[in-house]
């Protein structure tokens, strides 16, 4: 008969699964891949807050991206690193402490996809209604697009997450490198009925409303390209709306990969992997993908380097 230890405070992380020989390259690989994440995110925003010339809409709703990186990868990996170091049986963590870092687990992956909504849809009023864009795309619009993404995003989530803590808890094993929703209720006896059907209305109104979005925007976005002799203007759309359904493909993927590794049991130990590198592949990219394709931020790098190496030494 398997013993049960009713709503536990103290629960027990699974951690990731790596072999003695692989533990400190796996390690270094997360540590320098969380430190260049926090550098260039944080430089990303830091860049945008203080350069006039990209205090433009297309930007201040793109910090939103760095902003939710720093985040997402700041409750997930210094805690997978320090676990690392540990044997499991030593790999605790407090129910709330595992209650927040869901939350933000979620949050990061929810917000991902709101924000790259709003995005779009600046994009579309910049490409088709671009006469208009000054008048739409107002610091008033800027706040209620980057409010309204995070807004749902928190809602959706405290309502996932309100219906897991809900449920009396009889397991303290979170089979995970990093606490979830889906660990949370695993942890229960009861019936999760309930989370499951909300959960996974969750996750296809989001993949739905997200994928919608962007194609309905980029559909116009094309109708627009073609109909329209302007070489500059055909030009500047293909160089913004390549950057964003980059960002928005490297996201999506791992997202997916994710959700079928779910249906294999027999690949968990490669669908915790999938699951980190959904942290890390898109917040270590974004900024890069972004930092390239970005004329104005190239050339302000590209003026800072400049002034730096014929600044006059004394």
């Amino acid at each position: 008969m398997e013993n049960y230890t009713y709503n536990s405070f103290t629960l027990q992380l699974e951690g990731l699964k790596v072999s003695d020989d692989s533990m400190y390259p796996a390690f270094f690989f997360f540590l320098i891949s969380y430190l260049f994440i926090m550098f260039s995110n944080v430089g990303i925003v830091f860049l945008v807050c203080i350069e006039k010339s990209l205090h433009q809409p297309m930007y201040l709703l793109f910090c939103n991206l760095p902003i939710n990186d720093i985040l997402g990868n700041s409750l997930t990996i210094p805690r997978l690193l320090a676990d690392m170091l540990l044997p499991p049986s030593e790999r605790l963590i407090s129910y709330y402490e595992c209650v927040v870092q869901a939350f933000t687990a979620h949050l990061f992956g929810t917000t991902s996809h709101t924000v790259l909504m709003i995005m779009s849809f600046d994009r579309y009023v910049a490409i088709c209604n671009p006469l208009r864009y000054a008048t739409i795309m107002t610091k008033t619009m800027v706040i209620k697009l980057t409010v309204s993404a995070w807004g749902v995003a928190f809602v959706l989530v405290g309502i996932l997450l309100g219906l897991t803590i809900r449920l009396n808890r009889c397991r303290t094993l979170i089979s995970n490198p990093y606490c979830d929703n889906a660990s949370l209720f695993k942890l229960s006896c009861e019936s999760v009925f309930i989370n499951n059907v909300y959960g996974l209305t969750f996750t296809v109104v989001l993949f739905i409303a997200s994928i919608g979005s962007v194609v309905l925007t980029y559909s116009k976005i094309t109708a627009v390209c073609l109909t329209s002799k302007n070489k500059s203007l055909n030009s500047k759309a293909l160089q913004t709306c390549s950057t964003h359904l980059s960002v928005f493909m490297i996201m999506f993927l791992c997202a997916m990969l994710i959700i079928i590794l779910h249906r294999f049991p027999k690949y968990s130990d490669y669908r915790k992997l999938a699951a980190i590198l959904f942290h890390v592949i898109p917040g270590g990219l974004n900024p890069i993908i972004y930092g390239m394709q970005s004329a104005e931020i190239r050339k302000f790098l590209s003026n800072v380097f400049h002034s730096r190496k014929f600044s006059p030494s004394f």
